[in-house]
């Protein structure tokens, strides 16, 4: 059809280009019609369902973990990995920018530096001033032996770079600061950052929020990140003790699901979705975007419709309420300040009354005085990992979102309920000009089709620490020799390999350097 009507645009006479433009209009409606009944079909407005495909979602099997297909969670080595040496090539400083959970994947991709150029990581920074305004620290959100101790297979870590001693006299090293530009290849770091490192002793690169190339053609190495990420990264025993008690409390009666809301000023800043706000809230939005964000050409109602825009807390709950959730179901809001307030969430609350949010389960004086910090994200993060099912409501620039996801597939395969914006959008706004028949069927049709926190395979933009799978999970009986376990006794025989470098002050070494850190 495409040649057809190229041939008839460059006919010469009069009769040839009127039979052309007949075509046309012929082809524009029958395309017209086609997209008609693809649409009717896709919303099933006011028709019956569609006999092929079900329509059915069973909420009690949500409520378990997604099936398995036979694989578990491995991060272990599977090939020869030689343990730190005795001696590095000298010391990497990095600063963690952004919130908790990037600053989480940030931590995972500096050990992962430090492996590739053979170098003695410094405890990383974490920014203080450019997101929570949370001084807190590396030291004051994990537990900074345990990680030491966790990765001591991999990499070297200390508290600080030391002195040097040399003829009676004391030397500071200074790390030379380098801007790692984003994304940056394995050999960026074994070509422009090691060299620095070998001169100066030491490199400090700042920023450090997305700095290394997530998709690596080398299993072992993301499967170290899985081990900082869902092993070494363990928040300090005062955070697991709050969020377990609050997981217990939701827990005393049942079933609970915890829902990430995103639907605060800067997503909706960002998203540049504006027109359903007030004229005082669009121009607070406006304002917020052009301070943070680049200028950029947004019109509402084409973000709306390709599903960039964040779902409505209402949208949220006429969700659920189409999966067949009923209004007992207890939720976990994990959000900051909403914002438009209480209008936003009152239809949500109306569908789904038993709401709570940390502050709520738990009001003690830790977590309302750091309850939009470092702390509260922290609670927040662990409550979402070990509920029943997590919701993500944007999970396309949110790094809390995105973690929470890889986290709950590595836990086993726990349910994930992750909406499909772009998809639901036009039901939505179908629904918003009073077309309501068929409207919960045709949500529904679009929720089978999603995932629900099993095994994937992950397809760009989908992040690795979104999803690691197949890379940091193994299989009992598999039909490839790269999905093979690793055998039982793989600690032992790193643990050997350690030993045999020879360095008998390693451990008094950690010891000491954690001391001074938790002094």
């Amino acid at each position: 059809m495409r040649r057809l009507g190229h041939h008839r645009i460059h006919g010469k006479t009069g009769g040839v280009g009127t039979k052309g433009m007949v075509a046309k209009l012929s082809i524009g409606v029958i395309v017209l019609l086609i997209c008609t009944l693809s649409l009717l079909f896709s919303f099933n407005i006011g028709g019956s369902p569609e006999p092929s495909r079900p329509s059915n979602i069973n909420v009690e099997e949500l409520w378990e973990s997604a099936d398995s297909g036979g694989w578990r969670p491995s991060s272990a080595p599977r090939s020869d990995w030689p343990p730190p040496t005795k001696e590095t090539n000298g010391y990497l400083r990095v600063r963690c920018n952004g919130g908790l959970n990037q600053q989480r994947s940030a931590i995972c991709n500096a050990v992962l530096a430090a492996r590739i150029m053979n170098a003695t990581l410094v405890l990383p920074e974490l920014d203080a001033n450019s997101f929570w305004h949370d001084d807190s620290g590396f030291q004051g959100i994990y537990d900074v032996e345990h990680f030491i101790e966790t990765l001591k297979y991999d990499v070297k870590i200390v508290g600080k770079i030391p002195d040097v001693h040399k003829n009676g006299k004391t030397k500071k090293i200074k790390a030379f600061q380098i801007r790692p530009p984003r994304d940056a290849p394995i050999d960026w770091y074994l070509t422009t950052a090691l060299k620095a490192m070998k001169e100066h002793s030491a490199i400090y690169l700042t920023p450090f929020s997305h700095r290394l190339a997530e998709e690596i053609d080398n299993p072992e190495y993301q499967r170290l990140r899985c081990r900082v990420n869902y092993h070494a990264l363990r928040f300090k025993p005062h955070i697991m003790k709050l969020s377990e008690s609050i997981v217990d409390k939701l827990r005393s009666q049942g079933h609970f699901m915890s829902i990430h809301l995103r639907f605060e000023m800067d997503m909706l800043a960002f998203a540049g979705c504006f027109d359903i706000f007030n004229p005082e809230e669009q121009k607070i939005l406006r304002k917020y975007r052009k301070e943070n964000f680049a200028e950029k050409r947004l019109i509402y109602n084409e973000r709306r419709a390709i599903g960039k825009c964040p779902l409505t807390p209402e949208e949220v709950g006429l969700i659920l309420r189409a999966m067949r959730f009923d209004n007992s179901t207890r939720i976990y809001l994990a959000a900051g300040e909403l914002f438009g307030g209480e209008r936003f969430m009152k239809p949500f609350r109306t569908l789904f009354p038993r709401l709570d949010n940390h502050s709520s389960v738990d009001p003690s004086e830790e977590l309302s005085a750091k309850s939009q910090g470092l702390i509260g994200s922290a609670v927040d993060y662990m409550v979402c990992l070990l509920s029943d099912i997590f919701m993500p409501t944007y999970d396309g620039p949110s790094n809390f979102a995105n973690n929470l996801l890889g986290h709950r597939l590595y836990y086993g395969f726990r349910t994930t309920i992750r909406p499909d914006r772009k998809a639901l959008a036009p039901i939505f706004i179908a629904r918003e000009k009073g077309k309501t028949a068929g409207f919960e069927e045709a949500v529904r049709r679009v929720m089978l089709k999603t995932n629900f926190g099993g095994p994937h395979k992950r397809i760009s933009p989908e992040s690795f620490y979104t999803n690691s799978w197949p890379d940091c999970f193994c299989q009992m009986n598999p039909k490839k020799s790269s999905d093979k376990c690793p055998p039982d006794n793989v600690v032992e025989i790193l643990e050997s390999r350690l030993e045999s470098v020879g360095d008998p002050d390693s451990t008094s070494q950690t010891n000491s350097t954690v001391t001074g850190l938790e002094r």
